[in-house]
């Protein structure tokens, strides 16, 4: 039997290829494929073997750098110090990189997923957000290590890195969070609003002797109201905390804008909007067809639909519908939509949301997606049904990460009698 390959640990000199999606780019070595991370292409770097499942290839972090590429820079937070070797944080994937040339890396990842998967030739540009680089992230996610300090883990690991300040993160969101001890591996959800308020919610686990033998999930607010105030699209948003809102405070004006432009929506119309969050787009629909129009809006978390609910209770035209998005437009007695406008989860819509949406024939979809490999394949299935792609745009809404945020507008190719 052919003995396993295993080189983690092992450094190699390698020069970098291309960036794949993920955060990384690709080397290879003696026949297989290197993902490095904290690289850049045309690179050569000594890369430290951070993961071998032993098949045609393993995982590596960049450890020094033979050859730089033009775009390289030092990284503006200490925990992505190449110095750290593989302690670094895993929280960001382009620190190593100015702005120009992330977004460079982001579009050519967009461009190469819509051709490999969807056969598309469309080449995207990613558009930069206002507010530079640094402190745009108003939602994080930390979590407590042994010794109770919070932190960010290292990426594809458990290990926590303890921190002080995220340079990422909004200023003040992390303030009196970090400073603190907080129960040992809990986690911390913490959210600054649009009105300067920050959130603080702890998840835990109830020890097992209160609870007969089982641990109990907990969790406990220990600052704010719990009700985040946002401000888009021309309105005033109150929601749960920790709800779905878009991270970038720049974000949901943008993509609200793009998706009513892409969207058209005929005055006294019809129009769904899937996976519809706290009502956003289902707000920008609502303008579009008026008070003799109607939106559909469905949404799978009832704590969502019932703040979209709220927010919009000067718009009688939306319809809410708590639900699995897939259930909802496969029921009977719904009218047929004009437009259809659909921002799935990181995985996409898939198979059954498209031919449910495509059955009914929208004349133009519009497409909201945070994985650009998820959007491909949604395209591909709308392009089975009857539809072409008429136009993509992309947004750096989460920068120094591989993050992108693309929207698509696509057109029935026959607007034939149904």
């Amino acid at each position: 039997m052919r003995e396993k390959l295993d080189w983690t640990g092992r450094r190699l000199e390698v020069e970098v290829g291309p960036v794949a999606h993920g955060g990384h780019c690709v080397a290879r070595y003696e026949g297989r494929v290197i993902f490095v991370r904290h690289a850049l292409p045309g690179e050569w770097v000594l890369a430290e073997v951070t993961e071998d499942r032993g098949g045609g290839f393993c995982r590596a972090d960049a450890m020094e750098v033979r050859r730089a590429a033009p775009g390289r820079v030092t990284p503006p937070c200490p925990l992505a110090d190449m110095a750290r070797g593989t302690e670094r944080c895993g929280g960001c994937d382009w620190q190593h990189a100015d702005g120009t040339t992330q977004r460079e890396l982001k579009s050519a990842v967009v461009t190469e997923q819509l051709q490999r998967i969807a056969g598309l030739d469309i080449p995207v540009e990613v558009r930069e957000l206002p507010g530079g680089l640094l402190r745009w992230r108003s939602r994080v996610r930390l979590a407590v290590n042994g010794s109770g300090r919070p932190g960010l883990r290292v990426h594809r690991s458990h290990r926590v890195i303890p921190l002080a300040d995220c340079p990422i993160t909004v200023a003040g969101a992390l303030d009196d969070v970090t400073s603190h001890q907080w129960p040992q591996q809990s986690e911390l959800e913490v959210t600054r609003d649009a009105a300067g308020e920050v959130h603080v919610t702890a998840h835990g686990r109830e020890p097992a002797r209160r609870q007969r033998g089982r641990e109990k999930p907990v969790s406990r607010s220990v600052r704010g109201d719990g009700i985040a105030r946002e401000e888009a699209a021309g309105r005033s948003w109150h929601l749960g905390a920790h709800g779905f809102w878009q991270v970038h405070p720049a974000a949901a004006d943008a993509f609200a804008a793009t998706v009513a432009r892409m969207a058209r929506a005929p005055s006294g119309g019809h129009a769904w909007d899937l996976y519809g969050g706290v009502g956003l787009f289902a707000a920008v629909l609502a303008e579009q067809v008026g008070p003799a129009g109607s939106v559909l809006m469905a949404e799978s978390s009832r704590r969502a639909v019932d703040d979209a609910s709220a927010n919009l209770r000067d718009l009688p035209q939306v319809e809410f519908r708590a639900g699995k998005v897939e259930r909802i437009i496969t029921g009977q007695g719904l009218a047929r939509p004009d437009v259809v406008v659909l921002d799935p989860p990181r995985k996409g819509a898939g198979r059954a949301v498209a031919e449910a949406v495509s059955a009914y024939r929208p004349t133009r979809i519009v497409h909201v997606a945070c994985d650009p490999a998820a959007l491909a394949r949604d395209l591909g299935l709308f392009i089975e049904h009857g539809y072409r792609v008429a136009e993509i745009e992309a947004f750096d809404a989460f920068p120094m990460t591989h993050h992108v945020e693309c929207i698509a507008a696509l057109e029935r190719i026959d607007e034939g009698p149904l």
